[in-house]
């Protein structure tokens, strides 16, 4: 790992949220009680608090996750970030849904492998 990325995942700002996620997919489009929703020519899915479930019609849902947030120093300009986060966790045999916004990076992963995923994560630089 270069040093550049060394510096990166050092600074950061690495939250874990509180509630349970779960993503789902779903063609209903005018509801706003989602935590994030991506939309391409095949499918809606949106990534939902557990609270906020029943407020959706939806063809398939993946349940229960915990949802980490990477607010990273230099979105789109640090090589190899999100590769580090990946390979973090599938070295310690977990997996990972990755979903990105403008500024942030987040990953969900399954509840019960959250203290594994946040030693790993440690392991590696995060200060989480």
């Amino acid at each position: 790992m270069n040093s550049e990325l060394k510096e990166e995942i050092k600074n950061t700002v690495v939250k874990i949220h509180p509630s349970r996620f779960a993503y789902l997919q779903s063609s209903n489009t005018q509801n706003d009680s989602y935590f994030l929703a991506t939309k391409d020519n095949d499918e809606i899915t949106f990534i939902v608090e557990e609270k906020n479930i029943e407020k959706f019609d939806f063809q398939k849902i993946n349940k229960w996750f915990k949802l980490i947030e990477f607010k990273i120093t230099k979105p789109f300009l640090c090589v190899g970030f999100l590769a580090a986060v990946s390979k973090t966790i599938s070295e310690k045999g977990m997996n990972i849904l990755i979903v990105s916004t403008f500024s942030k990076d987040y990953i969900l992963i399954k509840e019960e492998e959250l203290e594994k995923a946040r030693e790993a994560l440690k392991e590696t630089g995060f200060a989480i």
